[in-house]
């Protein structure tokens, strides 16, 4: 019973400490044209690849929930359901859909014994998770600003090809350390 208990406490607090994670990480804002740069992707891979599945999706599809009811947890300290139906809230939906997609992919490859493959693994599932979020945040750009597919591709996406590599690469690596530094962590995956 008591083991029960320390779970659920264990789980609360790592979707706490994400979803306040994700929040931080998105008011960390530089502006570029119609979507703005944040550290949301670094996070949304970190949370993705160190937290077990259940905790990660509810961590995520939380925030995003508390942000459509107008919580101001979105770039900018925005909120409410004009932040997601609007022309970058494509970007929004596709970390719920990409999130879900990499967790099914960490889910189907079991975590290997080397430490290289686990890396590599990780890094796949992030990458699924940002290049979802970039086809979401492209159709949505498009469909709204009334952009060609070129010019939503050069406002919305092609700036930040670069750093988004560079924040997944740290996502990873910031997980993979963690996971190996702290033993709930690790607790929690081998029960997932």
């Amino acid at each position: 019973m008591k083991k029960e208990a320390l779970k659920r406490t264990e789980a609360v607090a790592f979707c706490g400490l994400a979803i306040a994670l994700l929040a931080v990480s998105a008011w960390v804002t530089v502006p570029l044209g119609p979507v703005p740069f944040t550290l949301q992707t670094m996070v949304l891979v970190f949370v993705v690849a160190l937290f077990p599945p259940r905790e990660a999706l509810v961590s995520i599809f939380g925030y995003l929930a508390l942000g459509a009811i107008g919580v101001p947890v979105f770039s900018g300290m925005k909120g409410g359901l004009a932040s997601i139906v609007g022309p970058t809230g494509g970007f929004l939906v596709g970390f719920g859909i990409g999130a879900l997609l990499a967790v099914l992919l960490l889910k189907a490859w079991r975590e290997p014994a080397a430490k290289p493959v686990r890396i590599i693994r990780l890094a796949l599932a992030a990458i699924v998770l940002l290049l979802t979020s970039y086809a979401c945040g492209w159709v949505q750009l498009m469909a709204l600003t009334g952009m060609s597919p070129a010019a939503a591709f050069a406002a919305g996406i092609a700036p930040f090809v670069v750093l988004d590599a560079i924040k997944l690469a740290i996502g990873v690596a910031l997980a993979q350390t963690l996971k190996e530094a702290v033993p709930a962590l690790r607790r929690a995956h081998r029960k997932a």
